[in-house]
């Protein structure tokens, strides 16, 4: 997208007197060119993934052993958005959190460009790393740019900021895909360390438009606190290498015992995580309910990431053995697939605004609980739409490859309905003491989505398979009807939240 900067004949001092990026503060062109790049980096290396872990060239692995690993991975980087944030509020302040961010994942890049699976799992833990430190920090400078939640700019500043996402998202696989399956997987990989180090350039060269608040550590930590932590970090660290010593040592070292433990972290933080908000004797009455509320839409979420995000791993692979991957006799790689579902949130977002506003003027836009209800619902009518293509390959025959592309469009559909309204609940039903963490708590609805994949995977469930396809499916509607056809309790647990 190219820049529009212009100067507005306003008095100085007012929103809109600075030089503008669409209107917007410039810094807003930094933060855009920034999340584009880093974004086009991690589809790019999140679409050829799956793919490099079963290709015979690749890793050769099955598709059960890569899927935990792509579960996994997904389930890290939400995960480190929570001490990704801490790092930003109490360390390092947002700016800088997201330019050594930025440096960290283009070193994880460079860590997969290289020829040797010994490295590639360090080059994957970087990037989940840098990716936890960027994801909460690079939002919290968006806001930072606006006088204010009144500022009228504000809401369609994070709007442009998310075209930012969805750009990089759809250019990565038609690019980094093509190269990675066509040319060679590691240059492939390369290319996404090239877009993260154009993000990184664009971003330090353009630090000067940004607000001086995001250099500021809103909560530094006294000294007291860094011996504190620093001591807690080495004894976890010292516990950690102690034991994969003696498991490797001992010679009974395999790829689950890294696995199996990050999985049940994925599982067992977010529960910790809601019981101890929960549990706090210092919520009142009102706060309570609605947290008792928002429980029913975490878990709803948890469900609705675990089926959405194997369109990365269980369809890819999929697509990769059993569908005719051509349109009109053209063929396309498989990771161009990833490209879909980005194209259609930037054709439909706007046809949803627009249908909520005429919907809200006649009095009739659906409750969020509807809205959330029916997105989860057709993320299993999804699945159940690839019992299909399924069909069609256990009868010896290549599914079209439009079947695929109607199943990422349900899922988008779906998606649309309860995505955006998670975050908005999220930010509306979070207790005033916790206003802060609750977006990371949010992100850990995916966490514990990709991780129960993960841990299925593990136990070695084939996710290809007809039966846990279907089983998937009716999970999900029977879920979402759930929640609706107990919408008046959660509603009324909800108070004042609309």
């Amino acid at each position: 997208m190219a820049s529009s900067l212009t100067k507005d004949s306003v008095s100085p001092g007012t929103p809109g007197s600075e030089k503008t990026f669409f209107g917007h503060p410039r810094g807003l062109a930094t933060l855009f060119m920034t999340e584009m790049w880093e974004r086009f980096s991690y589809y790019g290396m999140r679409a050829l993934l799956p793919l490099y872990l079963v290709a015979p060239g690749g890793l050769g692995l099955s598709a059960g052993t890569a899927t935990a690993i792509y579960s996994v991975y997904l389930s890290l980087v939400y995960l480190l958005a929570l001490p990704g944030g801490w790092f930003g509020d109490r360390v390092w302040g947002p700016r800088k959190t997201v330019a050594v961010a930025g440096g960290v994942i283009m070193l994880g890049h460079l860590t997969l460009a290289l020829p040797y699976s010994g490295t590639f799992y360090g080059g994957l833990g970087l990037v989940a790393i840098g990716s936890g430190l960027l994801k909460a920090n690079i939002s919290t400078m968006v806001g930072q740019l606006y006088k204010g939640p009144d500022d009228p700019r504000r809401d369609g500043g994070f709007t442009v900021f998310y075209m930012g996402i969805n750009l990089g998202a759809f250019a990565a696989p038609l690019i980094i895909g093509t190269v990675g399956e066509s040319v060679n997987w590691h240059l492939g990989f390369a290319l996404a360390a090239l877009g993260m180090g154009l993000g990184v350039t664009q971003f330090l060269l353009g630090t000067r438009h940004l607000d001086p608040q995001s250099s500021v550590v809103p909560k530094p930590l006294s000294a007291e606190e860094k011996a504190s932590t620093l001591r807690k970090a080495a004894l976890w660290a010292g516990i950690a290498v102690v034991a994969y010593a003696i498991v490797g040592l001992s010679g009974h070292y395999t790829l689950n015992w890294i696995l199996v433990p990050l999985t049940l972290l994925g599982v067992i933080i977010p529960v910790i995580m809601l019981a101890r908000i929960k549990r706090d004797k210092d919520l009142d009455r009102t706060e309570q309910s609605k947290m008792s509320a928002y429980i029913w839409f975490f878990v709803a979420a948890a469900i609705f990431w675990m089926i959405y995000d194997q369109g990365g791993s269980t369809l890819s692979i999929f697509a990769d053995s059993s569908a005719e991957n051509s349109v009109l006799g053209w063929d396309f790689p498989v990771s161009w697939y990833q490209s879909v579902n980005p194209v259609l949130i930037m054709a439909l977002a706007p046809v949803f605004a627009w249908i909520w506003l005429a919907l809200n003027r006649r009095g009739k836009e659906p409750s969020t609980i509807v809205k959330f209800a029916s997105g989860l619902m057709l993320v299993g009518v999804s699945f159940f739409l690839f019992l299909a293509p399924l069909s069609i390959a256990e009868g010896g025959h290549k599914a079209a490859a439009l079947w695929l592309v109607a199943i990422y469009f349900v899922q988008t559909v779906g998606e649309l309905l309860l995505s955006p309204v998670g975050l908005s609940v999220t930010t509306k039903m979070a207790p005033a003491k916790y206003a802060s963490q609750m977006m990371g708590v949010w992100f850990l609805a995916v966490t514990a989505g990709d991780a129960t994949t993960g841990l299925l995977s593990i136990a070695g469930v084939d996710l290809n398979r007809t039966g846990i396809v279907a089983l998937e499916a009716t999970l999900a509607v029977a879920a979402g009807f759930a929640i609706w056809m107990y919408r008046n309790k959660v509603k009324s647990l909800m108070g004042d939240v609309r």
